[in-house]
């Protein structure tokens, strides 16, 4: 496997400090060797720990530290990364109408290299933007859309992110029994991949949990959590 295709996993299985000594050891081989695009991938990957670990202006710090040598490669592709994190310390910031932009930039950027898979991805993220500015509408319009994508392609390491769409839907709604249910099935398809959430989606899963905790009650939380981790993830969607 590739420095990326190991780092990423790692990041994936919340393997955080094997994520920091990889990256660490890369920045150093990637600047002896001139190698743009392994240094640009290690900042990126630091970036992502910093904004998991909560650390929002280390984390940009590191992305535009892997931006800026990705605009000195001169390769546009290098830049997609870095600018996913920027957009992302932006919406965990609260500052959505710039995530908005930002988000909506990154779409236009992949859809230029290509990159069917990441643009559903950055329609996901700006899906939650819309949600945060109260256009409801618009962020079912556009998560649906996402989730019939997800299926439609069996793009399998989508589907934990699916459900947390869903779980936000239901918790916008006041439905916190759904919520519930859909959070049991996010947790139970992230599982299934040995995978962790990653640091925004995570963040909108402590929200919505501790929202239905509070409306359901512990116990009421817990049987319908129960109840969505036995639902295989598009049957949920018909329950």
């Amino acid at each position: 496997m590739t420095f990326s295709e190991n780092v990423r996993s790692a990041f994936r299985r919340g393997e955080t400090d094997a994520v920091v000594r990889m990256s660490e050891a890369e920045i150093e081989r990637a600047q002896a060797a001139g190698d743009l695009v392994g240094e640009v991938e290690a900042r990126y990957s630091l970036a992502r720990v910093a904004i998991r670990g909560g650390d929002l202006p280390g984390g940009e710090a590191r992305a535009r530290e892997a931006l800026a040598v990705a605009l000195r490669s001169g390769d546009r592709a290098l830049e997609e990364r870095p600018r996913h994190v920027l957009a992302g310390v932006a919406r965990m910031s609260g500052d959505l109408l710039r995530a908005r932009d930002l988000y909506r930039e990154s779409i236009a950027l992949n859809e230029a290299l290509g990159q069917p898979k990441t643009v559903n991805s950055e329609f996901h993220n700006l899906a939650f933007c819309e949600l945060g500015l109260g256009n409801l509408d618009v962020a079912r319009t556009l998560f649906a859309e996402n989730r019939e994508r997800v299926f439609r392609n069996r793009w399998a390491d989508f589907v934990p992110y699916v459900c947390v769409a869903g779980a936000a839907l239901a918790t916008a709604d006041g439905d916190h029994s759904r919520a519930a249910r859909m959070i049991g099935v996010a947790d139970a398809a992230f599982a299934a991949l040995g995978q962790v959430p990653d640091p925004d989606d995570a963040a909108d899963l402590a929200r919505m949990r501790a929202a239905a905790t509070e409306a359901l009650g512990p116990t009421g939380f817990d049987e319908q959590y129960a109840v969505g981790q036995r639902l295989e993830p598009r049957a949920a969607f018909d329950a």
